[in-house]
C-alpha cells in the first residue's frame, strides 16, 4: 500500500521515470512453536504456560536444572527462580551470582546466546552436552577458544567472531523448525522460539530457510527490468549498491561489508556462484550441525544450518515436518 503511494506521489511530480524505488526486508518469517518432548520444563506447571508446552526461557530452566545450579532473574532484582517458575523475560544467570554468574543465558526468539564469563572449557562441555539432548535444538556453534565439541561448529564458520567491543557468546544455539505441510515448506515455517510472544504468533532468528531469505526488490533507471536475481544477495549488498550508485566513497571496518549488485544493473554480469556444505564432527548420539552456504567473490552468504531433520530449507535431508 505504501508504496504504491510513493509511486502515485512520484508519478504526479513527474519523478517516477528517474527515481530508483528500493524495498528490503530485514528477515524472514515463522510462526511459533512451544513444543518438545525431551524439556523438563514441559512436566511442570507455570502459570502462565498451557500444560506441556515449553515456557518462556525453557534454554536457562533445562540448564540450570542440569547443570544443578540456581538461576538468577536478572531483570527482576536479582531474584532467585523458584520451582514453577521462570525468568521474566526468558534471560537467566546460572550459578555463582549477579557479579560472577557461571552462565548467562540471553533469549534470543529463534536462536538463544549462551555466555560463560570465565571461558571454561569443561562448563561449555556440560552446556552442550545437556543442548545435544534436547529435540528443540537445531545447531551449536562455540568460540573457537573453547575448543571443538563434536557435533558442533565454531562461531568463525559463520562470522560471528568479530572485532566488536561488545562480548560475543560463547555458545549460539538455533532451535529446530520444520514445514506445516502446507506445499511452500519455506512460506510455511513453524520455529521453536525462546520469546515472550505465544504460540502461533510470528518470530524470528533461527537459522533456518525462512528465517535468512528476505524479500528484496528494486525498480528504476539504474536497474533491470524484469530481473530475478538467482544470486545470493544480502542487506548489506543493498547498500553498498546504493552507495555504488549515489558514487559514495566509503570506508570499510572489518570484512563483513557486502557486495555490489552488479547483475541487477543494466548490462552487469552474473556472478560466479560456487556452493558448499560444512559438517561437523558427530556427537555421541550422531547429531551433526550442518552449514548450507555460498560463495560470490569474497562474500560468504550462509543460506541454513543446523541439524538434518530438523531444520526447513537445510539441502542434506528431506524437510522436517509437524509430528
Amino acid at each position: 500500500m505504501m508504496i504504491w503511494r510513493i509511486r502515485l506521489a512520484l508519478s504526479e511530480l513527474g519523478l517516477l521515470d528517474t527515481t530508483d524505488i528500493i524495498a528490503v526486508a530485514d528477515h524472514g518469517f515463522s510462526t511459533i512453536s512451544k513444543d518438545s518432548h525431551t524439556s523438563s520444563t514441559v512436566r511442570t506447571k507455570f502459570a502462565d504456560t498451557l500444560e506441556g508446552h515449553l515456557p518462556l526461557g525453557f534454554v536457562a530452566l533445562d540448564l540450570a536444572q542440569a547443570l544443578n545450579l540456581p538461576l538468577i532473574d536478572p531483570d527482576d532484582h536479582y531474584r532467585t527462580i523458584a520451582p514453577g517458575e521462570h525468568t521474566k523475560n526468558g534471560n537467566g544467570l546460572i550459578g555463582g551470582d549477579k557479579i560472577n554468574p557461571k552462565v548467562v543465558v540471553a533469549a534470543n526468539g529463534g536462536s538463544d546466546l549462551i555466555y560463560l564469563l570465565d571461558a571454561d572449557p569443561a562448563m561449555a562441555g556440560h552446556v552442550i552436552e545437556t543442548l545435544l539432548t534436547q529435540d528443540y535444538v537445531s545447531g551449536i556453534f562455540v568460540d573457537t577458544k573453547l575448543g571443538k565439541f563434536p557435533g558442533t561448529l565454531t562461531l568463525d564458520d559463520v562470522a560471528l567472531e568479530g572485532t566488536a567491543v561488545t562480548p560475543h557468546p560463547a555458545i549460539v544455539v538455533s532451535f529446530r523448525s520444520f514445514d506445516t505441510v502446507c506445499g511452500e515448506p519455506v512460506r510455511c515455517t513453524v520455529e521453536v522460539a525462546d520469546t515472550v510472544l505465544q504460540e502461533g504468533q510470528g518470530m524470528h532468528g533461527s537459522f533456518s530457510r525462512a528465517d535468512t531469505m528476505n524479500f528484496m526488490a528494486m525498480q528504476g533507471p539504474d536497474f533491470r527490468s524484469h530481473f530475478v536475481d538467482t544470486a545470493p544477495a544480502s542487506n548489506a549488498d543493498v547498500g553498498r549498491t546504493i552507495a555504488q550508485l549515489m558514487q559514495l566513497e566509503v570506508s570499510d571496518h572489518g570484512k563483513l561489508i557486502g557486495r555490489v549488485l552488479t547483475e541487477a544493473l543494466p548490462n552487469g554480469p552474473m556472478p560466479k556462484v560456487t556452493s558448499r556444505v560444512q559438517e561437523s564432527e558427530p556427537a555421541a548420539n550422531g547429531l551433526v550441525t550442518v552449514i548450507d552456504m555460498q560463495l560470490v567473490g569474497n562474500t560468504w552468504y550462509f543460506d541454513a544450518a543446523g541439524f538434518p531433520g530438523r531444520t526447513v530449507g537445510l539441502s542434506v535431508m528431506p524437510i522436517p515436518t509437524a509430528h
